[in-house]
């Protein structure tokens, strides 16, 4: 009996090393893989829904002018991106293809631009910065996407204030600070007071980044400026009560430990139970 219970401690301890193994393995793996983001907008206005392929795979389906998808993580390396016209099982002739270069810990906006009917259909990779901006401000850019719209300027509504000047088609007005505020914002042809677009209401918050995208065709009328957030205000951390555990309230040690962590002490453990039966035996 003695002998019998001895034998599934040993068990037990076998399963639990194999499993604390399995979690130092993954948690040495996800540290040795470092990813960049990526997110790609449709931001032409006569080319239908599309469907994206990286490295192969299918990775976006139907996506539709103007969407965007947010952002993916991709392995840090160089990745082939084609763009095929939706429903698509990737093979034939892609609308576009390139090859992007993912940096690890860098983000990146893609997007498709120009229009398929002149042949000016191509992609715009842009690389981002969503550095998290100073207490009280905001960091917006501007991205012209707008195939038959003038160079424009940015500015206050009723106001001369520019936040952008001078911003062509396929050009990009760099990332700006600005105070935390509701804006309303006139879009002008560059160097004139010719308002082409207001844009009313625009919230940016602190310590937030955003992307503005003039998409769509001024000579139809559907031109239009699209915020995109593309970093969030930094969380702050909740102060935990002192429970004079030196844990949180409601916490456990393992639970405040990183993996890894937890991986070593659960095969420290199970050593220590393989050490104890043995000695039982004897």
């Amino acid at each position: 009996m003695a002998r019998g219970l001895a034998f599934r401690h040993v068990l037990a301890t076998i399963a639990l090393a194999a499993i604390a193994a399995l979690l130092l393995a993954d948690a040495t793996a996800s540290a040795q893989s470092p990813t960049g983001r990526v997110r790609v907008m449709h931001a032409s206005p006569d080319t239908p829904a599309v469907d994206i392929f990286v490295d192969g795979a299918k990775a976006v389906t139907a996506l539709a002018f103007p969407e965007d998808t947010g952002y993916v993580a991709l392995p840090a390396g160089t990745h082939n991106v084609k763009v095929f016209v939706s429903p698509s099982d990737g093979t034939g002739t892609p609308a576009l293809e390139a090859d992007l270069n993912v940096a690890a810990g860098k983000d990146y906006t893609v997007l498709a631009v120009g229009l398929v009917g002149d042949g000016s259909l191509a992609l715009l990779p842009l690389e981002d910065n969503n550095a998290t901006p100073a207490a009280g401000k905001a960091y917006v850019r501007l991205i012209h996407a707008s195939p038959d719209a003038p160079a424009v300027d940015v500015a206050v509504a009723g106001t001369s204030t520019l936040v952008f000047s001078n911003v062509a088609f396929k050009g990009v007005g760099a990332y700006t600070p600005v105070d935390a505020a509701t804006y309303n914002l006139d879009v002008r042809a560059a160097g004139t007071a010719t308002v082409a677009k207001s844009v009313t209401g625009l919230a940016l918050k602190a310590r937030a980044v955003y992307t503005v995208v003039a998409v769509g065709l001024l000579g139809d009328g559907s031109l239009q400026v699209l915020p995109l957030l593309d970093a969030d205000a930094p969380a702050t951390a909740p102060v935990a009560p002192h429970t004079g555990t030196g844990l949180s309230d409601g916490s456990t040690g393992i639970a405040m430990l990183p993996l890894a962590a937890v991986a070593l002490a659960l095969v420290g453990a199970a050593g220590m139970t393989v050490a104890t039966v043995a000695r039982r035996r004897r």
